[in-house]
């Protein structure tokens, strides 16, 4: 006996579910998968609370001489968050609609970035704790 994993919906305009642009292609993705994407969309979220605690924490300590090295990595912090979020939203939009168009999943290049823009960070902060 043989159980497919999904449902086949067709997705319609009375779908009140937005965006519209991921749910209104391809059949329903069986719930396991689409929940684990939801899953990894909120431990986006909340690497991106973590770099936001970390900008707060540092813009609370005052550090006469590393005012502008401070500065920087709490702009760097914050901007990075921003475009994690950003980055995290595509993401999940992009796998949904690869799994409910049964196509590979997408590439992982934003995780790239977003160790790029550590790296960076880490290598400001390290300076202003040398200074």
């Amino acid at each position: 006996m043989t159980t497919s994993n999904v449902t086949e919906r067709p997705s319609t305009e009375e779908d009140p579910r937005h965006p519209r642009w991921v749910y209104a292609h391809g059949s329903e993705p069986d719930p396991r998968f689409t929940l684990a994407n939801e899953r990894t969309f909120l431990a986006w979220a909340r690497t991106v609370l973590g770099l936001l605690a970390g900008a707060v924490a540092l813009h609370s300590f005052q550090v006469p001489d590393t005012e502008h090295v401070r500065t920087g990595v709490i702009a760097a912090l914050v901007l990075t968050a921003t475009l994690c979020t950003v980055f995290a939203m595509i993401r999940w939009a992009r796998v949904e609609r690869a799994m409910r168009e049964r196509r590979p999943l997408p590439a992982f290049s934003a995780g790239f970035i977003f160790a790029g823009a550590l790296l960076l960070i880490s290598v400001l902060l390290g300076f202003s704790l040398l200074a």
